[in-house]
């Protein structure tokens, strides 16, 4: 339901991997809007599409920095998702901001690493690199300072998650919560149809990138699907289709930006 009332802290978005808030494209689609309506005042992260965790995190503080330069509030709440989840994670524990983040929501963050990545990256890794590296150099002409793709991918195997997870424990203070979604089918998403099947292979229901038990961190909410057979993708998360997920009122969710309207509202409630 929305409110007249106003968010306390401003909402900084930060984006996942292979994508950035281009200027005129955004990341978001309908869903800064929709939490302007409910009473967040809303900024980006920017950060690079395929940089590194440490690299991008190092760009997250900057824009930080400027979030509460421009609004003149103490604290922000971030709401992340996919890899942007980790990034902010390590902005907070290991780059000392936990006194400059009041709230972190990740939706599908790999906070525990993916086994699908685990067993792909058992490829000749002279043929992992040689990829990883043509995607650096694209995502440099989109305008990344650091792409560093191959490290990226790295990072989503479970031993390195569980190591960076010893290293970044949840800060004191600022309060978590995690969100799951998943597909119902591998046709829900054609452009999530390939990654849904190998996923579905190795680890079972996903979002057509991760499963549930991969995105699972500290008051974790559940996983959400869709109010009609198609369920709820990887993309989708994000509104990429700029448009509602179904018109059915059926139990789930049938436009994505009402979810995200909710998370404004739980989080006034929760006086952040």
């Amino acid at each position: 339901m929305l409110s007249n009332d106003k968010l306390r802290y401003p909402v900084l978005l930060v984006h996942g991997m292979g994508f950035r808030d281009f200027k005129g494209i955004n990341y978001w689609g309908r869903i800064p809007k929709a939490m302007e309506e409910n009473g967040a005042k809303v900024f980006y992260g920017r950060q690079d599409c395929n940089g590194s965790i440490e690299s991008n995190a190092n760009q997250l503080r900057a824009a930080l920095d400027d979030v509460l330069m421009k609004s003149g509030a103490e604290k922000v709440n971030i709401i992340a998702h996919s890899k942007g989840g980790l990034e902010s994670r390590y902005l907070i524990s290991s780059m000392g901001y936990a006194d400059k983040v009041a709230s972190l929501t990740t939706v599908s963050t790999p906070h525990n690493g993916s086994v699908t990545v685990d067993r792909l990256m058992k490829a000749p890794q002279g043929l992992v690199k040689f990829g990883c590296g043509a995607a650096d150099l694209w995502f440099r002409l989109l305008g990344d300072k650091s792409p560093a793709t191959y490290e990226a991918v790295k990072s989503f195997r479970t031993a390195d998650a569980e190591r960076f997870n010893i290293m970044n424990p949840d800060a004191e203070g600022v309060y978590y919560q995690s969100y799951a979604f998943a597909m119902k089918k591998m046709t829900s998403d054609i452009f999530m149809a390939v990654p849904w099947a190998v996923v579905n292979h190795f680890e079972g229901e996903n979002d057509g990138l991760l499963a549930p038990r991969a995105v699972k961190w500290t008051n974790f909410k559940g996983v959400y699907y869709g109010s009609d057979k198609r369920g709820i993708s990887h993309c989708d998360e994000v509104d990429m289709r700029r448009r509602k997920l179904s018109s059915g009122s059926d139990e789930g969710i049938s436009d994505i930006t009402r979810f995200y309207s909710d998370i404004i509202t739980d989080l006034k409630k929760m006086g952040f």
